[in-house]
């Protein structure tokens, strides 16, 4: 098969270019006139247009939500977004005019043109802000009222945290007895977390570390009053002016939007659903803030009831500081009760240790002295060995020590022979003339002394006798 070489006409490629080029010309010229602002700044035109492209809803859907405030359309961003974006009320009243311009104007200017066309737009924005933050803001202003009053109340009905309080001030007065501090009725609370600053003189405990010994020794009851103060930890987190402040702006923004329904014009179509929802809305709303409002009321009662219970100025002291320091006490008190125990649990480990150590020394001593007691009877100490056995014989020990029968028997010929030999060797020196002595007597005595097989003198004898341990 032959290749067909195709010829391209050189006019037909510059006529193509021509006419791609003077098309991307005039898509250019077209863009630069619709992005030409007439009314807007660049910076406000800018961005609004990043909202617009973010939220990717048609203007007249927008529109027709804020009418209807239809909450599935429009959400608190969206219309915080439109409330900062939207240009002024100057520049809204000027664009709703250039209605027959909408096409040459940029994205932008139209969306404002569109949203010209509700009335009163910035108060309608304003009171569905509210509606949609109304919920949040409850449910921010209850929990908080709540926890304080219930705080409150589990400090005034406590029965074991006025008793630590009582063993806290006794302390203070014995330790303070003679200055112008002994003898006081009664402390702040705020001196509660100092405790720990004063310490022994090691350095090891503080006066917290005591109390909390104290109470765990001889007054057990009290080391469960901070599971009486369930609340605390929630009420030393609560601002009471900003939640006044809360409350207060709350109230305005119900009594504004009721003063706004009154002025507020009819319908301006079918569509406009504004007035019915919006009243609806302001009755239920002021319901719950009456409610809030009087358990507002009721948590300063309980507060100002603590302040004369513990005696002080609850104008003076705010919420946020009493409990606080109340809170930070209960945390410190239980990490005391736990040092404490660490220090027990060392100390008894060290006590076992140095009993088993005294122990081991003990028997180490005992052990040593022991083998030093059977080296008195070490082979060639001769004079060892006679020291002990003149002992034993002069103190009787030798007769009375319990051995075996056999044993025992040779024992008492041994030492027999001993004293015989002994008892002659001394004759021997004290009379020089014993050799005059008749055979016959001599014979006799020589059959009367019990005699060891080759044994004839006390080295001999010594020799056949067995070494004692003891």
């Amino acid at each position: 098969m032959t290749k067909c070489n195709v010829v391209r006409c050189p006019i037909a490629n510059t006529r193509a270019k021509k006419e791609q080029g003077d098309g991307d010309e005039k898509k250019l010229l077209q863009k630069k006139k619709v992005k030409e602002l007439k009314i807007l700044d660049s910076k406000c035109s800018q961005n609004l247009s990043i909202f617009l492209g973010s939220v990717r809803v048609p203007y007249e859907e927008i529109k027709n939500a804020v009418l209807q405030v239809n909450e599935k359309v429009i959400t608190e961003s969206m219309v915080q977004n439109l409330i900062k974006l939207l240009p002024e009320a100057e520049q809204m009243t000027v664009l709703g005019e250039m209605k027959e311009e909408y096409d040459d104007l940029a994205e932008s200017e139209q969306f404002a043109v569109v949203m010209s066309g509700v009335k009163r737009l910035m108060p309608r924005l304003q009171a569905i802000l509210f509606k949609l933050q109304f919920e949040e803001q409850l449910n921010n202003i209850k929990p908080d009222v709540v926890s304080v009053t219930a705080a409150c109340e589990e400090f005034s009905k406590s029965q074991t945290f006025p008793k630590l309080l009582q063993i806290i001030l006794l302390v203070g007065n014995y330790m303070n007895a003679g200055s112008r501090n002994g003898k006081a009725f009664g402390f702040s609370i705020s001196y509660l977390c100092k405790l720990r600053d004063t310490k022994s003189a090691d350095l090891k405990q503080t006066l917290l570390h005591f109390l909390a010994d104290v109470c765990q020794e001889q007054y057990p009851e009290i080391m469960g009053f901070a599971d009486e103060l369930i609340h605390v930890e929630k009420a030393s987190r609560v601002s009471a002016e900003t939640l006044q402040k809360n409350l207060e702006t709350m109230g305005r923004q119900i009594k504004k939007l009721e003063k706004d329904l009154e002025t507020f014009p009819p319908p301006q179509n079918d569509k406009d659903m504004f007035a019915e929802k919006m009243s609806s809305f302001v009755g239920t709303a002021y319901e719950q803030f009456e409610k809030l409002d009087m358990l507002h009321k009721n948590m300063e009662k309980h507060y100002n009831d603590l302040g004369d219970y513990f005696v002080f100025n609850p104008r003076k002291i705010s919420v946020e500081e009493f409990f606080g320091d109340l809170n930070t006490f209960k945390n410190m008190f239980q990490q005391a009760v736990k040092e404490n125990q660490k220090r027990k649990e060392a100390e008894e480990k060290i006590k076992r240790a140095k009993l088993a150590r005294e122990k081991a020394e003990k028997e180490k001593e005992e052990k040593l002295k022991k083998n030093q007691h059977l080296d008195i009877n070490a082979e060639g100490d001769e004079t060892g060995i006679m020291d002990g056995l003149l002992e034993a014989l002069q103190s009787g020990a030798a007769f009375r020590r319990k051995r075996g029968p056999r044993q025992a028997a040779n024992h008492r010929r041994a030492g027999n022979a001993v004293t015989n030999i002994l008892a002659k060797e001394l004759m021997q020196e004290e009379t020089p003339s014993s050799s005059k002595t008749p055979a016959k007597k001599k014979k006799s005595e020589e059959k009367e002394e019990p005699k060891v097989e080759g044994a004839e003198s006390l080295e001999e004898l010594l020799e056949a006798t067995p070494s004692r341990s003891h």
